[in-house]
């Protein structure tokens, strides 16, 4: 499956003032990125918007719409670039479909292998009892 991307048109960046230590820098400069993303409203296929929405994730809102808040970096343009890349690795683990799960069964070589070792420890266990005359 090819690789789904997420254009950049399709995403809101909004400038906020970072949190935490930095001193004066986090006190003058909005370099913090707030990343809104509508995941209904986005070209990607269908699939992936189902599962993406299914994700268990605090991020997405019950709206449907991916919040993300990037303020590691001290510039602008690298928090904007870290929350673009968080957000491309979910969609990329939306994108991956999980492969089916086929019951099977165990072969009877395995069940007699089990059975005749719980035979033995029982065996060993038993052997471990009180000693009498």
């Amino acid at each position: 499956m090819a690789r789904c991307t997420v254009l950049p048109a399709e995403v809101e960046f909004t400038a906020i003032r970072a949190q935490g230590a930095g001193g004066q820098n986090v006190n003058k400069v909005s370099n913090a990125v707030h990343l809104r993303f509508d995941v209904q409203a986005s070209s990607l296929p269908e699939a992936v918007k189902h599962r993406l929405l299914a994700l268990a994730d605090g991020r997405i809102t019950s709206e449907g719409v991916v919040v993300i808040k990037a303020q590691e970096h001290r510039s602008l343009e690298m928090n904007r670039a870290d929350a673009l890349a968080r957000l491309q690795a979910m969609v990329d683990e939306a994108a991956h479909v999980p492969k089916v799960r086929r019951p099977t069964k165990p072969t009877r070589g395995s069940q007699r292998r089990r059975l005749e070792g719980k035979a033995i420890r029982g065996q060993v266990k038993a052997g471990r009892g009180r000693v009498t005359d």
